[in-house]
């Protein structure tokens, strides 16, 4: 679902340690020792149950020296322990995967970047001063189409929030119909504002191209290859199955049951750590996509607004103290019920990823944290990235 970092940051949660710019991160200092992967791990998910997640999982790689941790309980209700192998909503980490099926059909000739999106929908970015001729699937990838964003607003929850009808069906083309009703936030290309509607039409587009449902795309290109068989895009099954943590606001009601049918491409997958860091490292590492789509992937639009994002992806880079950063690659998504962060560096040697099973919409869309203080994951950020 929504990647406000922003909004993270201010709450210094599990995202503001681990996913901040250099200068607000906190560093070890000097030459001190680094724990051993597994050590910082344990140390940072049991730091984030005690400051109010029921469950932390986490996993780290060095080269070939990999880690994960757990701790607290996967449901609360029965008390069952979190297992780093546990599936979670992984929220807008989903843009990535939808960033590169595109990309991939670029390198195939079958579309452009620069394709206006009326030409692949006609008439579906149209009224209230919206023009899809105006808007490009780069700028969709972006966040530069200026489109609105209905799913920031609380009565487009109401169903979920107020009658806890926690299966109701959105479709996608009704999302974007509701951001239609508004007018643009800015003319196409001159700012950055996040918008899930530019990952529902990214979806729209992967199916006008292909003739094919965006999760088969997905799946045929991206999960099979790789061997994520872990990895799902429900449409509107509202339930997570198999091994699962359950997800929480912040008062710890069980907000698992959630129908993603409303966040679809922009932000609908299931996953494990296992997989996600799989499909990360591939990315990252340049295995998915051809140089000049990779190089593509990984522009960072110089516009107002924007803090490092590309092609849903985020440039960042981790302080290491001394005045040393190392760079590094952001995905991350807050969802009902989970927040969750991955970090790649630059040459995909190393990678860090943590779950939290707190993310509370309510308050989210009150411009309250939604999850708890925390300052866990700042040593364990420096531990893999910097030693």
């Amino acid at each position: 679902m929504r990647r406000r970092r922003v909004v993270l940051l201010t709450a210094a949660t599990l995202l503001a340690c681990a996913a901040a710019p250099a200068s607000a991160v906190p560093a070890t200092s000097g030459t001190a020792p680094r724990p051993p992967l597994a050590a910082a791990l344990r140390t940072a998910t049991a730091q984030a149950v005690t400051d109010g997640y029921p469950a932390a999982i986490a996993y780290a790689r060095q080269g070939d020296d990999r880690a994960t941790a757990a701790a607290g309980r996967a449901d609360v209700a029965t008390g069952r322990p979190a297992d780093a192998g546990d599936r979670f909503r992984i929220a807008s980490n989903t843009k990535s995967f939808v960033a590169t099926v595109l990309l991939q059909l670029v390198a195939e000739r079958r579309l452009g970047l620069d394709d206006s999106v009326e030409k692949w929908l006609p008439g579906v970015v149209s009224g209230s001063g919206n023009d899809g001729r105006r808007v490009t699937v780069r700028q969709l990838l972006n966040q530069t189409s200026g489109i609105d964003d209905p799913t920031t607003d609380p009565a487009f929850f109401a169903p979920y929030l107020q009658r806890h009808d926690m299966g109701y069906v959105y479709t996608p083309r009704q999302v974007v119909a509701e951001a239609m009703a508004h007018p643009p936030l800015f003319a196409p290309g001159t700012r950055w504002s996040y918008s899930n509607t530019n990952y529902l039409l990214a979806g729209l587009v992967i199916e006008a191209v292909t003739g094919r449902s965006a999760g088969q795309e997905i799946t045929d290109r991206i999960l099979r290859p790789l061997g994520l068989t872990h990895t799902t895009l429900p449409l509107t099954d509202p339930q997570i199955h198999g091994p699962h943590l359950h997800g929480y606001d912040l008062s710890h009601r069980d907000v698992t049951v959630f129908s993603p049918s409303y966040d679809w491409t922009a932000g609908a997958m299931i996953s494990t750590l296992g997989d996600l860091a799989a499909f990360d490292h591939a990315l990252f590492a340049g295995r998915l996509l051809p140089p000049a789509e990779q190089r593509a992937l990984e522009t960072v639009p110089d516009v107002p607004g924007n803090d490092g994002y590309a092609l849903g992806v985020t440039r960042g880079a981790v302080d290491c103290g001394d005045g040393r950063e190392a760079p590094v690659w952001e995905t991350d998504g807050g969802g009902p019920g989970f927040t969750s962060l991955s970090l790649t560096s630059a040459d995909a040697d190393r990678q860090l990823i943590l779950v939290g099973t707190v993310f509370d919409l309510g308050q989210d869309l009150l411009h309250q944290p939604p999850v708890p203080r925390s300052s866990a994951f700042g040593p364990v950020q420096t531990a893999v990235f910097c030693s």
